[in-house]
């Protein structure tokens, strides 16, 4: 078995892949079955031919730029395991402050929006960490809800996380409940700029889905949208938080500003980049 993942490992060093040895340790694992440790145990072990094939397989759609998470079909995003299909975006590290933040932003039984939920990360990842908390997840594609009910299911919080079908604030009404009022709205929109998406990596423009990343000619059409409409559908005294480009804090925050939210903060992510941004909707306005 090393022999096998080895000689992976070095076809995808000489192709030029970062992780060429955890790639091919991962997706050998994953063929045959076996953990890391017993990948290890029984390095000296042979495979059968039909084992190498499916090895095979596996490493020919990495070496076409399709991510292991993607391959192996869940990530592992703020210390849970997330299942995908070609409808979510695949959770990456990124998005983890935002967790951080909306954790702390909620308020004891508080309520929460999620807005274009994907693999529903954002909102279980909180729920599960806020046993207090209750929340609804929304996203157009009936795909991705399917998936994201999993999730919720997978990790104890399918009973405080309702799901609606539904474009951006659209969702509310049409699940019956538009009356509802949250304290907190959340959202990883779609922010990169058209012009810009076939210039990205292999494994972000040809797997992940083009309605999670195109934000429009400028990239802000989401937040145009959220920053018009989240106060109708937020508690006074409210917050929103919203995952953005690097390049998009100052833009984003007047587009907040402009719809009469208050204490605008852009928060930084460990690299100094802009990466989230957080407006609350003050009681009276």
């Amino acid at each position: 078995m090393g022999a096998l993942w080895r000689g992976w490992r070095d076809v995808l060093g000489r192709l030029g892949f970062e992780t060429a040895a955890l790639d091919a340790k991962l997706l050998t694992g994953h063929a045959l079955g076996l953990d890391a440790l017993a990948l290890a145990t029984r390095e000296q072990e042979p495979v059968a031919d039909a084992d190498a094939e499916r090895v095979a397989g596996l490493l020919q759609r990495r070496m076409s730029g399709e991510s292991v998470a993607r391959i192996i079909g869940e990530r592992e995003f703020f210390g849970l395991a997330f299942a995908l299909n070609a409808a979510t975006l695949e959770p990456r590290p990124d998005t983890e402050l935002l967790i951080e933040l909306a954790i702390k932003a909620l308020p004891v039984g508080g309520r929460l929006l999620d807005l274009g939920t994907g693999t529903g990360c954002i909102p279980i990842a909180v729920l599960a960490n806020r046993s207090d908390a209750i929340g609804l997840a929304s996203d157009i594609s009936a795909e991705a809800l399917e998936m994201a009910q999993i999730n919720a299911a997978r990790h104890g919080v399918a009973d405080r996380l309702r799901f609606a079908p539904g474009s951006w604030f659209e969702a509310c009404s049409r699940n019956g409940r538009g009356e509802d009022k949250f304290d907190l709205i959340v959202s990883n929109p779609p922010y990169i700029t058209s012009a810009v998406l076939e210039t990205l990596a292999p494994e972000v423009k040809d797997f992940d889905p083009r309605l999670a990343l195109d934000g429009g000619p400028d990239g802000l059409a989401p937040y145009r949208i959220i920053a018009a409409n989240a106060r109708d559908y937020l508690s006074p005294g409210g917050q929103v938080l919203v995952e953005i480009g690097y390049d998009q804090g100052s833009s984003i925050r007047a587009l907040f500003a402009e719809h009469g939210f208050a204490d605008i903060v852009v928060h930084k992510d460990l690299n100094g980049l802009d990466r989230v941004i957080s407006g609350q909707h003050l009681k009276g306005s």
